[in-house]
C-alpha cells in the first residue's frame, strides 16, 4: 500500500484498483525536461523515470514500468490545476501545472496595488482544479501601515466571496501558522502568483531551510527574478507537501468547469432574478444585475470582468475544435459557455 504520509488518499485507491493494482504507485516529486523523479516510500531512493507517451504532473502518482525505465501509467487525479499553453504554436491545448493538490495559495504581494483582476482569473482556475483556494498577501514585512493592510485584505475579500484571505511574511515569519495548518496528514498546497510576490521566500519559511534559492526583485517594476526552474514538491514539517511551479507570469484559461460560475457567485445569484431568462444583461427591463450596479450593490467592473472571461473561454473553445479538427479528433470537450447569459 503507498504511503499515506505521501498524500495517498482512499480516492486514489480506488483508482488504483481500477487500473489493477498492479506495480507500486510512487509520487511525482518533480520533472525535469521529460524525466519524472518519482518518491515510492518516504526515506527511500527516488526513482528517476522517462515520461514517455505520458502526461504527466508535478504531484501525479504513477506506476513506473518494470524495468523501472518509464512512467507506465499515470493513476487518474483527484483534482489537476490546468491553465492554457502559454507557448505559441500549442495555445489550443492544456498545460497541467500541479496535480492531487488539496490546496491552492493565490499569492499577492502587499508591496504592489491590490489586483482584483488577476484574482477573479485564478479563482477561476483555482475552483475548476478541484483544490481549496486561500488567498495570501505576502510581504507582510513590507507594509508598516495596518490601515494599508487591511485596505489590501478587504480589496481581495471584495472578489474572494467567503475565500479565506491572509496576510503573511515569509521573512518575519508572521502569518506562518495558519498557512502551516492547511497542510497536515500529507495534505498538499501548491502556489500561485506573479513573478516577484515572494513565493519562493514563503516556501522556505515554510519548510524550514532554504529549499529554494530566491532573488530581489528587479527596481522599477517589482518583478522578480524567479529562481524556480522545476515545479517540485517539497515536505513540510507539519507533515504536508508543498508544490512550487516556475513563475507564472500569465494566467490563462482553459476550458472552464464551474469555476466560472462559482468565481462570480455574486453576480450568476443576480441574473436567477432577471425578468428574461436570456438576459444579456445589457439594456433589458427587468435586469437584475443592471438594477444592483445601479444601486450602488455591484461594481459595474464584476460584470465587465465576467464577459471577458465567458468570452476568452468561447474564443478557446472556438480554437480548441479547431484542433481537433486539424487532428482528426472528435468530442474532446463538450460546449460550456453557450448558456451563460
Amino acid at each position: 500500500m503507498p504511503d499515506a504520509a505521501l498524500g495517498w488518499t482512499p480516492q486514489l485507491d480506488e483508482s488504483w484498483t481500477a487500473v489493477g493494482r498492479s506495480g507500486t504507485p510512487g509520487r511525482v516529486m518533480r520533472l525535469d525536461r521529460g524525466w519524472s523523479s518519482v518518491l515510492q516510500v518516504i526515506g527511500d531512493d527516488v526513482l528517476r523515470v522517462r515520461n514517455i507517451g505520458a502526461d504527466v504532473a508535478v504531484g501525479d502518482w504513477v506506476i513506473p514500468s518494470a524495468d523501472g525505465e518509464k512512467v507506465e501509467t499515470v493513476i487518474e487525479r483527484q483534482s489537476a490545476f490546468v491553465r492554457r499553453a502559454s507557448h505559441e504554436g500549442n495555445r489550443a491545448e492544456a498545460h497541467t501545472l500541479a496535480a492531487n493538490i488539496d490546496v491552492v495559495f493565490l499569492v499577492h504581494g502587499l508591496n504592489s496595488p491590490p489586483n482584483q483582476r488577476r484574482l477573479e482569473r485564478e479563482l477561476v482556475l483555482a475552483f475548476d482544479s478541484g483544490a481549496l483556494p486561500v488567498v495570501v498577501l505576502s510581504k507582510l514585512d513590507l507594509v508598516d501601515d495596518p490601515a494599508v493592510i487591511a485596505r489590501s485584505v478587504a480589496s481581495l475579500e471584495e472578489v474572494a466571496l467567503g475565500v479565506p484571505v491572509h496576510a503573511a511574511s515569509g521573512i518575519t515569519h508572521a502569518g506562518l501558522e495558519t498557512l502551516r495548518g492547511y497542510a497536515v496528514d500529507g495534505r498538499t498546497m501548491a502556489l500561485l502568483g506573479a513573478s516577484g510576490v515572494g513565493k519562493s521566500t514563503l516556501i522556505n519559511a515554510l519548510v524550514g531551510n532554504d529549499a529554494l534559492r530566491t532573488n530581489d526583485v528587479r527596481f522599477g517594476d517589482q518583478r522578480g527574478r524567479h529562481t524556480t526552474t522545476a515545479a517540485e514538491l517539497v515536505s513540510l514539517p507539519s507533515g504536508g507537501w508543498l508544490l512550487d511551479t516556475p513563475g507564472v507570469r500569465a494566467v490563462s484559461l482553459w476550458l472552464s468547469g464551474d469555476g466560472i460560475e462559482r468565481a462570480f457567485a455574486d453576480v450568476f445569484d443576480l441574473m436567477d432574478h432577471c425578468r428574461f431568462r436570456n438576459c444579456k444583461h445589457e439594456d433589458e427591463p427587468g435586469c437584475a444585475v443592471l438594477a444592483a450596479i445601479a444601486a450602488g450593490t455591484l461594481p459595474a467592473v464584476r460584470l465587465d470582468s465576467l464577459k471577458r472571461l465567458v468570452a476568452e473561454e468561447a474564443a478557446l473553445e472556438e480554437e480548441q475544435k479547431a484542433h481537433d479538427r486539424a487532428s482528426d479528433r472528435r468530442g474532446v470537450h463538450k460546449p460550456r459557455t453557450q448558456n451563460r447569459f
